[in-house]
């Protein structure tokens, strides 16, 4: 253990929804196009504040940490906007590539090239958090178990 503490860490929030990285971008693609996954895009990002974001900070928090979303900057976001959807991610190539496409270009070019062809595994699942959950409750709820009168 290196001993290092730190107040503040960087999370890769909004990348997946901003760059087609999840499954169901590649299944939106092939059933209804570039537009409907445009149209999928823009959905995620206008609710991942309700979605992720409250469940995210309190994980966060609850560990003594301060997040910061860089893809969620209001500079990066209205970059990535500007984009067309062909130049983040090309779903015709296979998955942990073309997915994050415009991502994973810059992770080449930072010589990160074996992590740049990797899939993507969702902490839930990477952290078997999913596991412990039950069917009808998410991370994302409110804790009725926790409710105070």
């Amino acid at each position: 253990m290196c001993g290092i503490c730190c107040s503040v860490i960087l999370t890769g929030i909004g990348a997946d929804e901003q760059l087609a990285g999840y499954s169901r971008h590649r299944i939106r693609f092939q059933t209804l196009g570039l537009e409907g996954l445009n149209k999928e895009i823009a959905m995620e990002l206008g609710r991942i504040s309700s979605r992720n974001l409250g469940r995210d900070d309190r994980v966060i928090g609850d560990h003594g940490k301060e997040a910061r979303f860089p893809f969620l900057d209001e500079n990066v976001v209205s970059f990535l906007n500007a984009l067309p959807i062909w130049e983040k991610a090309n779903l015709t190539l296979p998955r942990g590539i073309g997915e994050k496409l415009l991502l994973r270009l810059a992770a080449v070019e930072l010589g990160l090239t074996a992590s740049a062809v990797l899939p993507k595994r969702a902490m839930q699942f990477g952290s078997r958090i999913a596991k412990m959950e039950k069917n009808n409750e998410k991370a994302s709820d409110k804790c009725g178990r926790l409710h105070i009168s």
